[in-house]
């Protein structure tokens, strides 16, 4: 993946990205907001057990993320010129400054 070379064009050129995951903002990233990985990986685990207890991957529902992470890069808002409105700055699972 070519991660900090599009978190530094989109610094380079000023323009506020948002990406779906966190590790962009802990990057330099503006924000992100997507599916809470470490949810994902224990859903998998827990599927992995049942396969491997004996039931059929086809018979196992599908499922759709249920929690989601908003995380902010304060640093880069200002470097960008951004003021972060504080509903947002109310809501965000974490904050980088």
């Amino acid at each position: 993946m070519h991660r900090k070379q599009i978190i530094e064009l989109a610094a380079k050129h000023r323009l506020p990205a948002i990406y779906s995951y966190r590790y962009f903002v802990t990057e330099g990233g503006l924000l992100s907001y997507g599916a809470d990985l470490m949810e994902l990986y224990r859903r998998v685990a827990s599927y992995a057990d049942r396969v491997l207890k004996g039931e059929k991957p086809a018979d196992l529902p599908v499922q759709q993320p249920t929690q989601y992470q908003l995380v902010i890069n304060l640093k880069t808002a200002k470097v960008l010129g951004l003021e972060v409105p504080p509903t947002l700055l109310a809501r965000p699972d974490e904050m980088i400054e």
